[in-house]
């Protein structure tokens, strides 16, 4: 971030501080299905019948989610929760409600499955976030983390949208456990777009994602991506998947939604 912009703290603008991206935004993510599909299928099997999505910005990744009991959208931008509101109105199933990780919130129902994507490296403390969150799971329920892999590929985009670290498989697991969790898998996912994104942030000097570039990434290298999924062991990716299980005695207090 620069000395101009907002802290992070304030809800206003949150969502496109934290992405580059505004609301509402032109193009709605559809230069990129097939890298939401990658997510999603790489998720969703991890995800039990209901769900809360924490930042879920636009509604992009959780609009993947049918046949749920229920399902809690959430984002600390006022806009976004106003968007995600127009967005699922006719699904009886999806909730949408403004939420602040940064505080003490909780669901008053809690889910089974609290999904975060790239929301954990916005955040200096990252083990108190992931026990803020576990309060909104049921106790046994699981918390699937996506994060931006791996210190090498930092940048000056991460800079600017306020990105405290990117991770590894054992430093996100060594920030579940500090949380008091359990860790079930972290692994890097996604070994194309990590080298296509140390060429265009590191040697290229690119200050963000082109719509351009990632409609051609999402094309062309997401396919490649889940073919070497299948066949390698994945050493390195530009991102990384995590698991963490909640135990059975885990706190459920907090201010209630």
């Amino acid at each position: 971030m620069t000395d101009r912009e907002p802290p992070m703290t304030s809800s206003e603008g949150a969502f496109a501080r934290a992405t580059g991206r505004t609301v509402p935004a032109e193009d709605g993510g559809a230069d990129k299905p097939r890298y939401r599909r990658y997510q999603y299928d790489l998720i969703a099997p991890h995800c039990g019948r209901s769900v809360l999505e924490v930042g879920a910005g636009l509604g992009e990744f959780a609009a993947q989610f049918t046949g749920l009991d229920r399902l809690v959208v959430t984002d600390v931008d006022p806009d976004a929760v106003t968007l995600l509101k127009n967005r699922f109105a006719d699904r009886t199933e999806v909730e949408a409600h403004q939420f602040d990780l940064a505080g003490p919130q909780r669901l008053d129902r809690p889910v089974d499955t609290a999904v975060a994507i790239n929301v954990l490296e916005h955040f200096e403390d990252d083990a108190h976030v992931l026990a803020v969150l576990a309060r909104s799971v049921v106790p046994g329920g699981t918390i699937v983390l996506w994060v931006p892999g791996y210190q090498s590929l930092f940048s000056e985009f991460d800079r600017r949208v306020g990105h405290f670290r990117r991770y590894t498989p054992a430093t996100l697991r060594d920030a579940i456990r500090r949380a008091g969790l359990a860790c079930e898998l972290s692994r890097p996912v996604n070994l194309l777009g990590g080298v296509a994104w140390w060429a265009a942030m590191r040697l290229g000097k690119v200050q963000g994602p082109r719509t351009g570039a990632v409609g051609v990434y999402d094309r062309v290298l997401v396919p490649a991506t889940r073919v070497l999924d299948r066949l390698l062991p994945i050493p390195f990716g530009q991102s990384v998947l995590a698991v963490a299980r909640v135990p059975d005695d885990v706190p459920q207090a907090g201010k209630a939604r």
